[in-house]
């Protein structure tokens, strides 16, 4: 059974966070905590990962954020649990560290080719990461993009809570990674969120 592995980024992800809500929606799914959500240390965020994907047989990572760029980590890493990746609202390391005093130990950008199935969800109005910078990490990345209009960060403060329209990206990346399973359930059409002009105050 592929367990479903929830990784937020700097600062961790609020209880209102649609993170969060997942995790209490998915009896499989797990989040990836971390000791040290103000000021990360790669080493330790991928140590804390190792931990999780060693609980399980297999995994998809759902990563926002700064968490996105923990999971591009291990292009150079192994992962062989690692079935596929939902990578949504990926950041800059540079606007992390222009918009939060506290040092993160987080190297290069990581740009490799990813050795699995991943999925990349972005915004047009991103503060941690411009519509150029978001082409050229997925390009390198060799990831699908989809893009859900003016989404600010894709998090509490522009306006995402529990997100179910997100699952169904998270369906799609199910499929691609494990192509036997039964079709899942469709979740009723909704209009995908798009906020324009919101003040972003976490990541």
């Amino acid at each position: 059974m592929i367990t479903t592995l929830l990784i937020p980024g700097l600062n961790g992800s609020t209880d209102d966070h649609w993170q969060r809500h997942w995790a209490r929606d998915d009896p499989q799914a797990v989040v990836v905590e971390q000791d040290d959500w103000a000021c990360p240390v790669l080493g330790d965020w991928q140590q804390r990962l190792d931990e999780a994907l060693s609980k399980t047989d297999g995994a998809l990572l759902v990563a926002h954020s700064l968490g996105c760029l923990l999971a591009a980590s291990y292009a150079a890493r192994p992962a062989g649990k690692i079935k596929g990746a939902l990578l949504v609202a990926p950041c800059s390391l540079e606007a992390v560290q222009r918009l939060h005093p506290c040092m993160v130990r987080f190297g290069d950008e990581p740009l490799d080719r990813l050795p699995f199935p991943n999925l990349v969800i972005g915004s047009l109005d991103d503060p941690y990461m411009s519509i150029e910078q978001l082409e050229r990490h997925v390009a390198s990345w060799d990831s699908e993009l989809t893009t859900i209009g003016f989404a600010g960060h894709i998090n509490v403060a522009s306006g995402f809570g529990p997100w179910p329209q997100g699952r169904h990206f998270l369906d799609r990346l199910l499929r691609r990674a494990s192509p036997s399973l039964p079709a899942p359930l469709a979740l009723p059409h909704t209009m995908l969120k798009s906020v324009a002009g919101s003040q972003h105050s976490a990541i």
